[in-house]
């Protein structure tokens, strides 16, 4: 008995100690589109957290896993397709390869293209000698015929290959093996004075004859070598001085100046760079002709192992995506059927939303009703009962309800045409239209993550490379209409412009007419990247590499959770944060009155006369104003004034609201040049808010205001003057 509690208690000892051993930092490296994401979050679960990159909008995501009793932590590295560092995902990715102290690297590929990945892969074992392939995908890999050897692929590039179906989490018990026997492996070949130090800590030491180095024409290595010795007496051991010396010789600036600013190398050592730079370029080989042989080098390597490495069962493998895009990215089919999708996804959106929303603002405004009860029974003067129940709380729930369920329809349909593949088809249908106003092909993409939200179309900028056409994409962003404008535009389109057509033909018009609302918006949005292009941001387009994914079959259930917590409530959030004292500001301007009227109508007042050369009134521009904070309270604050209410106010039918509408003077001009001034004016203070702390200025968002707001009262007063010239409209 007492041997048995000896044992148990020796055996708690032994794990306490395990649990307190020092895990491993693995970072995570892969192209676009290769499920490098899904690894990490399928590993770490919750355990993460996201932020940005010191000094970079680029997103860094940290998380950690636990493995025999190691607590491990895992970076997930922006998606790169080299390590170069032509844009600053490339940057921050090589940078932390090469300098951070990084114990396994994790080299994500997808498993149905592995020739293009394996750039990226023989790249970065030029860098670090502790990398474990992933081959993801190995699900879609089977359905198509494709099947790796990985026996033949570890033999050819001496470093362990996994096999991993990340979406359906198989294969990941395998790679957390292959990541612990990576460290053993390292810690048996340190030296014996590092074993008997700190046993627990990955040893930067790794048998390097078993991987595989690509080789470069003669002189190349002859120049490398001779750097690569003088260069391992000055820069510390953990530093690859062979790769590092071939980026001098490549004349990589960005490399040199991290030298400068973190070594002070020797005179002569500089001397040595310039001179074999010098001796290779007398050779015809430049930095320009240098870089372009090495990428070839690479390349064809690449391409050898694959063949090698990669057996296919059926020729045609990729017979079904070719066949999808040719309809989906073809010359003649690609927009009309980009214009249709969309259309379809509005007529969803608008047609689910409708009950959620009702049933969501009849349960919030019921709420409201017993927080106005509890008020009058504690006692509560009526003024505050007013500032908080009819002005913070109305405001709310009217946000919520409008907001929430279009939003919650919208992004998981936006996030399943992710996960489908479709979004970067969109991108190469709109390049070139881009390219022509001077801007990127990636903007296509942040401009349909502003019809959701277009503090997230900002955010989303980020996927672009050049600041300058990052910048532009910030700029022009609100030119498309989002979530919280939508119910302004749609309630307009269905009062004048649908008119007495009702059910399933109503809704197909309003639909109709929204998405020939939302093209004007993708017009302008080309216009005015054309203007930045040749004004403020003047450039030339860059070209950048953007590669089709394999169609895939969304993960429904994963995309729905993943959308509404990542996107709908997050929005949703932002959101309210500035809407609760946007309802305190208009309970306060409709209640508070100056002589005989509220100062919401001295404001109205004031403002008639400029409204009415944009083809408005007083009022709906003071609604503009106030619904800053959020689009969705425009059409209250509209009503409110005309009624002369002191509280946000409802109409549960739009007939009603289009006499209120039109006893207030209201005509077709006035709809069209509402439409127009909903689709072009300021961005929402979130948005605002966001462009500010991406683009880094203020300058920026003052541009971001100004230019959208600047184009919808111009195209009003042109629309207003002509049709009153013409007599179409008094």
């Amino acid at each position: 008995m007492l041997f048995e509690k000896l044992v148990q208690a020796n055996d708690n000892i032994n794990e306490m100690y395990l649990k307190q051993r020092k895990g491993y930092t693995i970072a995570l490296l892969g192209n676009p589109n290769v499920g490098k994401s899904t690894v990490f979050n399928e590993l770490t679960g919750m355990n993460q957290h996201t932020g940005n990159w010191p000094g970079k909008t680029v997103e860094l995501a940290k998380g950690h896993y636990t493995h025999r009793y190691r607590q491990n932590q895992m970076i997930d590295l922006p998606g790169t397709y080299s390590l170069l560092a032509h844009s600053s995902e490339e940057e921050v990715t090589r940078n932390y390869v090469c300098f951070e102290p990084c114990d396994v690297c994790l080299v994500i590929c997808d498993a149905t293209v592995l020739e293009r990945n394996l750039n990226l892969v023989l790249q970065t074992m030029e860098i670090t000698d502790h990398v474990v392939l992933v081959l993801n995908l190995m699900d879609e890999a089977k359905k198509k015929g494709i099947i790796p050897n990985f026996n033949k692929l570890s033999e050819l590039l001496g470093v362990q290959v996994v096999g991993t179906s990340a979406r359906s989490a198989k294969g990941l018990k395998e790679l957390k093996r292959a990541v612990q026997k990576l460290e053993q492996e390292a810690y048996s070949h340190a030296p014996k004075s590092e074993q008997a130090g700190e046993a627990d800590c990955a040893a930067p030491f790794f048998a390097r004859e078993k991987l595989l180095r690509v080789e470069y024409p003669p002189e190349v290595e002859e120049a490398a070598r001779t750097l690569q010795i003088c260069l391992e007496k000055e820069i510390p051991f953990s530093i690859n001085a062979r790769w590092m010396a071939l980026r001098l010789l490549e004349g990589e600036e960005n490399v040199l100046n991290l030298i400068k600013e973190g070594f002070r190398l020797k005179e002569e050592t500089a001397d040595l760079i310039e001179e074999q730079r010098k001796r290779l370029a007398g050779l015809g080989m430049d930095s320009e002709r240098l870089k372009d042989i090495v990428a070839l080098c690479v390349a064809e390597k690449a391409d050898e192992i694959a063949k090698e490495g990669v057996s296919f069962v059926k020729a045609d493998y990729n017979r079904r995506d070719r066949k999808l895009d040719k309809i989906l990215t073809g010359k003649w089919t690609g927009i009309p059927f980009m214009l249709a999708l969309l259309a379809a996804i509005f007529y969803i959106t608008i047609t689910g939303a409708n009950y959620p929303s009702q049933l969501l603002a009849d349960g919030l405004f019921w709420v409201q009703d017993r927080l106005t009860d509890f008020c009058m029974n504690i006692g509560m003067p009526a003024w505050l009962h007013g500032a908080l129940v009819l002005g913070i709380y109305r405001v709310l729930a009217w946000v919520i309800s409008v907001m929430l369920p279009p939003m919650a329809i919208f992004f998981p349909l936006f996030t399943l045409l992710e996960d489908f593949g479709y979004l970067p088809r969109v991108a190469f249908n709109l390049d070139s239209s881009f390219k022509k106003c001077g801007a990127c092909g990636k903007q296509s993409l942040t401009m349909c993550m502003g019809l959701g939200c277009n503090a997230v179309g900002v955010t989303g900028c980020r996927i672009i490379d050049s600041p300058r056409e990052r910048l532009i994409a910030i700029i022009t962003n609100s030119f498309v209409p989002c979530n919280g404008r939508f119910p302004t535009i749609i309630a307009i389109i269905s009062m004048f412009f649908v008119g007495s057509a009702a059910g399933l033909t109503q809704t197909m018009l309003s639909t109709l007419i929204l998405t020939g609302v939302i093209v004007v918006g993708v017009v302008m949005t080309l216009l005015m990247s054309k203007l930045l292009s040749r004004t403020l941001l003047k450039g030339e387009p860059s070209s950048f590499t953007l590669e089709l994914p394999p169609y895939r079959r969304p993960q429904i259930g994963k995309v729905i959770v993943r959308s509404i917590l990542d996107r709908t409530l997050f929005v949703l959030g932002r959101a309210a944060a500035v809407a609760a004292p946007a309802g305190l500001v208009i309970w306060i301007m409709a209640n508070v009155t100056v002589g005989d009227a509220t100062l919401l109508a001295h404001c109205s007042g004031f403002l008639e006369p400029f409204a009415h050369l944009l083809g408005l009134d007083g009022v709906i521009l003071m609604a503009f104003i106030l619904g800053w904070p959020a689009n969705e309270i425009v059409v209250p604050i509209i009503i409110m004034a005309y009624m002369a209410a002191g509280t946000i106010t409802d109409y549960s039918s739009l007939d009603s609201l289009k006499s209120l509408l039109a006893d207030n003077g209201w005509t077709w001009l006035t709809a069209v040049c509402t439409i127009i001034f909903s689709l072009m004016h300021w961005p929402c203070s979130t948005t605002c808010i966001t462009i500010k702390r991406e683009s880094g200025r203020l300058k920026w968002t003052a541009a971001a205001f100004i230019l959208p707001t600047a184009a919808g009262c111009l195209i009003c007063f042109i629309v207003a003057s002509v049709s009153r010239l013409l007599g179409l409209a008094p």
